[in-house]
């Protein structure tokens, strides 16, 4: 078992291509046990297990510094720089939140819990980098579903006249706490169904340099990937395409279908609940006759 022997980047960086397919699998297993132990984000984490694994094979975390957006995504990054107990023993699960931390590592940068913040903070972090002559990479990563946000628009526009090293993932896996609408998404949809190509593209209307991965889950293609973009000197786009659930059967089809279950759910709740009422109506009306 490889993960047994990772402490953090330094370790993943020894392992050769077909040990880190390995590595991801054992990471995707150990997000499983604690999940259906302990609950959890189960979709937006098993979705973001190749990503996150190619990132730390790629760069040089603290020093090349990544974001998450919401940072409920952050499980398999928490697993990889030496918290994997958390996630392994369960007398350890409850030794880490659900968010990104800076107390619980030097791999954290931030606390975070809300959407479409994760690029203006990237860019805050590019900017301080700048003052102190750094050289570092700065990767923010966002999914699909923060992008509408007002900050995540704002961040955009501003990188689109920065000049230095930026790198934004986004994590596009069609899905969100809610279903997406609107012109945005429209967009996100057609570069999808042209492997990046259609002329209309959000991200490039921006200035930004774009790049697009139709399978978000090939290690290999990830990691040639983030190769081809680390040290570079200015803001690109690497749009990835993934599966929110990946892996898990029953999490696949409840991301899939998510908003009908949970529509679903709530119909039998207040349908419960207006059964309850009715009875307990209708018992009150009987005892004043």
């Amino acid at each position: 078992m490889y993960l047994e022997n990772i402490n953090g980047p330094s370790d993943i960086q020894k392992l050769n291509l077909d040990e880190l397919r390995i590595l991801a699998d054992e990471t995707h297993d150990a997000l499983i046990h604690k999940i259906s132990l302990a609950g959890g984000h189960n979709g937006p984490n098993l979705g973001m297990v190749e990503v996150t694994t190619a990132l730390h094979y790629v760069f040089h975390s603290p020093i090349d510094k990544f974001v998450f957006d919401v940072s409920h995504q952050s499980y398999p990054h928490k697993i990889l720089t030496g918290r994997k107990q958390a996630f392994l023993n369960e007398e350890h699960f409850h030794d880490v939140t659900g968010y990104t931390n800076p107390e619980e590592s030097e791999h954290d940068f931030f606390t975070i819990g809300h959407t479409s913040t994760s690029i203006s903070l990237a860019l805050g972090l590019a900017k301080g980098r700048d003052l102190n002559h750094g050289k570092e990479n700065i990767i923010a990563i966002i999914e699909d579903g923060s992008l509408s946000g007002g900050e995540a628009l704002e961040a955009l526009d501003y990188a689109g006249e920065y000049r230095n090293n930026l790198i934004i993932i986004v994590n596009d896996n069609d899905q969100s706490i809610a279903e997406n609408h609107g012109g945005l998404y429209k967009n996100l949809k057609e570069l999808r169904e042209s492997n990046g190509n259609c002329t209309n593209n959000i991200f490039k209307s921006f200035g930004l340099e774009y790049h697009y991965l139709e399978d978000g889950h090939d290690l290999f293609k990830l990691v040639d990937l983030f190769n081809s973009v680390k040290d570079i000197d200015h803001p690109v786009v690497l749009h990835i395409h993934t599966i929110k659930g990946k892996g898990l059967a029953y999490a696949e089809k409840i991301e899939k279908h998510g908003m009908q279950v949970v529509l679903s759910m709530w119909k039998m709740v207040v349908l419960v609940l207006l059964v309850e009422v009715m009875t307990r109506l209708y018992l009150t009306a009987l005892k004043h006759f």
